[in-house]
Order: structure tokens, then C-alpha cells, then sequence
């Protein structure tokens, strides 16, 4: 098929319907049996909820349709979550769950040389590649991969490749890969295309998945003022889709300031995060914005647990956000974060490594077992007292008291840095890496 492409501030859903008709029209009339593979409801605002069922009732006429959402190490979705995102039309019998530790086979293995190459040096290791079984079972003529390109803390740039081998992916490839992006440095990967973590990623497709009949249709999403509007369609198979994207991205999602954050409220819709892990965007997506000394306030109503599975939690429970260095330290010396390598990249992301403080305000979660994991507390009532979210507009706002604050109300949407802490953070990670 042909690449298909559609960049405007202002797509409506007739034009997105017919592009995805566009891409399934020239399909072999043999194809009966089609997969969707969208993001879960942690990527609610990416739009891949509209155009699944898009895709569900277009092919469900001639087609047998199973949707598996990409959720990864994320807890499965629940009914209500599934029908806040797709519909209430589409059967709850054609959703799968994928299971990221048992329902997976291995198809092949990133060799160690190669990861040392692109790692420059800092590991050596082989990669399992595993995914879900179904997506090489050959019972599904098409496998169709739906998500947003935005900036993101692991790979540099969500989506793409990442939705099969993380969000489809098994224990060892998710573990392994996100520790390759947490030693190699957040700040030198965030934003960018060509990550080592990628770099693992496009070796697997290019090695191991180049025979799978599978189309990528990825988003790009704006923002202005807390309104999310889609700027960009683009689907293929070919990586050029993704790079095209990626350019998008980069120019709609990441904001460079012009001055350092003192103070900065992020706001956590509760259905949408549930848990540190995956809230913890928070501090990545701001943390190469905040000067040393200031403050990230996280006001999170919904965040109820730190992992989202026990397993998970309880790691982070134990060990904490402790810093890059200490984490590095107790991975090497347990074997319960050995096995775990994507827990202690967690940890190590979600860190600011002393520079500036970092405060949970919620209910659901008690004083002692937030300051157990190194953050500090805020009840959830006096945070929402203070800092009227009702009040703010995405960027500066002057508080009653006259205290200036820069207020994010989704950071899963974006990326903010100043351009003189990311140079010094860049500096400082390469130094230690020597």
C-alpha cells in the first residue's frame, strides 16, 4: 500500500475515516481475520480510541476483528476504560489481554555486540526479542498498530516499533530495553529518533518481523489551553511513516523555555493515572525544565498504588526513588532488580538525583507511604486549596499569594525543557558515563 499522510491543525473525523478506508481499500479480498493493536487507556487522549472503532466497523463487515490493546506492563483494561475508549458497539468478546509473561514467544535475539555498539559500551548484553504469540501465529491476515508519536522517556519517541516490542512485547525485551534507555541518560534520548533503545527496536523489526503483514497507523497530538486537537495522520509500513511523524512531534509537543521553572503543578486526570509508574510522567516529561532548588508539586487524585502490578509495587516500595547512582548501586548488588530491569530504570527516571524537590498530593496513598518512596507529601485537599486548577491556563499562572507557578494539566502530551539545564544535564550524564 501507499504511504498515507495528513498534517493540519484542524483534521475532522469525516477525513480520518476516509483515510483509513483509503488504507484497507486495495487489500486482498482473501484477507478475513484482522488485528488491532491500540494503546490503553494510560494513552486515552492519543485519538487511537476513535479510529479503532473506525477501523472495528469498516472491516468488521467483511472481516473477522480482535482488538488487543498494547498494554504492556500496564494493569489489563477495565470495562468501564474499554468503553470509554472504543465504544459500546464493538463485542467485549473480540478484546484479548495480553499477558506480558506468559502469553509471549521469543522470535529472535539482539546480539551483544550489537548492543554494545549502540550503547557505546555502557552494556553488553543479548536482548531477547519476544511478542505476544498471536502476532506471529499467522491466524491473522493483517496486524494493524495503532498509537502517538510524542516524546517519551525510554525510547525517545513513543510509538512506532515500541507498540509491538513493548506494548505486545515479553519480560526480557520490556526489562532489558528499559534499562538500556536508563543507563544510556533520559536527557540525551527524550525527544529524539535514533535512541539506542530504537536502534534495538528497528534491529528486531528489521531482523524478525519484516514478514509480518503489519501496517503502523500512528498520531500526533496538539495542544492549546487543555483543548487536544490531532495535527497529523500517518500511515504505512515503511519507517520514513514514523520519521515523518517524529518531525511532527518535534515541532508540536516539545516546548523549549525561555526561562528556568521554579515551581511547576502537574495535574493527573484520575482515570487516566492510577499509579506512579505511570504518573511519574510527571517528572520526566518537566524535569529538564526545573531549576536546581525547585519544586515539582504532582497533584494525582487517582494515583492509588506505585506499580501496576504487585510485583512492581512492591520493588518500589522497597527500594525507592533513590537516584540514578543508588539505583545503579542496588541493582548491581540484587538480584530481586536484576530481574527486574525495567523497575530500576523506573526508579532511576523518576528521580530528580537531589536537584529539586518533588511532592505527591493525593488521597488514596498515606503520608508515610509516599515519603517511603522518597517523595514528599501533600494531602490532596490542601494541594487543590492552594493551587485552583480550575483557574489556570496551560503555561504561567500568579497564584493568589503572588507566587508564580508553570501549571501542566497532561503531561503524557508533551515535553518541556530549558535549553540551559538540558545542556547541563546532558554534560553532566555524559561525564559520569566516561
Amino acid at each position: 500500500m501507499k504511504n498515507i499522510i495528513l498534517k493540519s491543525d484542524d483534521i475532522t473525523d469525516f477525513q480520518i475515516e476516509k483515510a483509513l478506508e483509503e488504507s484497507v481499500s486495495n487489500l486482498n479480498k482473501k484477507i478475513k481475520k484482522v488485528l488491532l493493536l491500540p494503546p490503553d487507556f494510560t494513552r486515552f487522549h492519543s485519538e487511537a480510541g476513535k479510529i479503532t472503532q473506525m477501523y472495528y466497523d469498516i472491516l468488521n463487515k467483511t472481516c473477522h476483528v480482535d482488538i488487543m490493546p498494547a498494554i504492556g506492563t500496564h494493569m489489563p483494561m477495565t470495562n468501564i476504560e474499554i468503553e470509554k475508549m472504543y465504544g459500546k458497539d464493538i463485542p467485549r468478546e473480540r478484546f484479548i489481554i495480553h499477558d506480558w509473561r506468559n502469553d509471549i514467544v521469543k522470535i529472535g535475539e539482539v546480539p551483544s555486540a550489537y548492543v554494545k555498539e549502540v550503547s557505546e559500551g555502557l552494556l553488553d548484553f543479548s536482548i531477547d526479542v519476544e511478542v505476544n504469540h498471536r502476532l506471529i501465529s499467522q491466524e491473522y491476515d493483517l496486524i494493524i498498530s495503532i498509537g502517538q508519536v510524542v516524546p517519551h522517556e525510554v525510547v525517545g519517541m513513543a510509538n512506532y516499533n515500541k507498540n509491538i516490542f513493548v506494548g505486545c512485547g515479553g519480560k526480557h525485551m520490556i526489562n532489558s530495553s528499559h534499562f538500556l534507555g536508563a543507563v544510556y541518560g533520559l536527557e540525551r534520548i527524550m525527544g529524539k529518533d535514533h535512541s539506542p533503545v530504537r536502534k534495538v527496536y528497528d534491529y528486531a523489526e528489521e531482523n524478525f518481523f519484516a514478514n509480518v503483514p503489519l501496517m503502523y497507523v500512528l498520531t500526533v497530538i496538539s495542544q492549546e489551553q487543555g483543548e487536544n486537537q490531532l495535527s497529523g495522520l500517518f500511515i504505512g509500513r515503511e519507517r520514513e511513516v514514523f520519521e515523518e511523524a517524529v518531525k511532527l512531534s518535534q515541532e508540536k509537543n516539545i516546548v523549549f523555555l525561555k526561562k528556568p521553572l521554579k515551581k511547576v503543578v502537574v495535574y493527573l486526570d484520575p482515570e487516566e493515572f492510577k499509579s506512579t509508574w505511570v504518573g511519574n510522567k510527571a517528572i520526566y516529561r518537566s524535569r529538564m525544565a526545573i531549576e536546581d532548588n525547585g519544586h515539582l508539586i504532582i497533584i494525582a487524585p487517582g494515583v492509588k498504588q506505585f506499580g501496576e502490578d504487585k510485583g512492581i509495587d512492591n520493588l518500589i516500595r522497597k527500594y525507592g526513588y533513590v537516584g540514578r547512582d543508588k539505583i545503579l548501586s542496588l541493582t548491581h548488588d540484587n538480584d530481586d532488580l536484576q530481574n527486574n530491569l525495567s523497575a530500576a530504570a523506573h526508579l532511576i527516571h523518576s528521580s530528580s538525583d537531589g536537584r529539586f524537590k518533588i511532592t505527591y498530593a493525593t488521597d488514596k496513598l498515606s503520608k508515610a507511604e509516599v515519603e517511603g518512596v522518597g517523595f514528599e507529601y501533600m494531602p490532596l485537599e490542601d494541594a487543590l486549596n492552594k493551587y485552583d486548577i480550575s483557574k489556570f491556563r496551560d503555561g504561567f499562572n500568579v497564584i493568589e499569594t503572588g507566587e508564580e507557578i508553570f501549571y501542566i494539566s497532561n503531561p503524557a502530551l508533551g515535553l518541556w525543557a530549558y535549553e540551559k539545564i538540558l545542556a547541563k544535564l546532558m554534560i553532566k550524564d555524559m561525564r559520569e558515563q566516561e
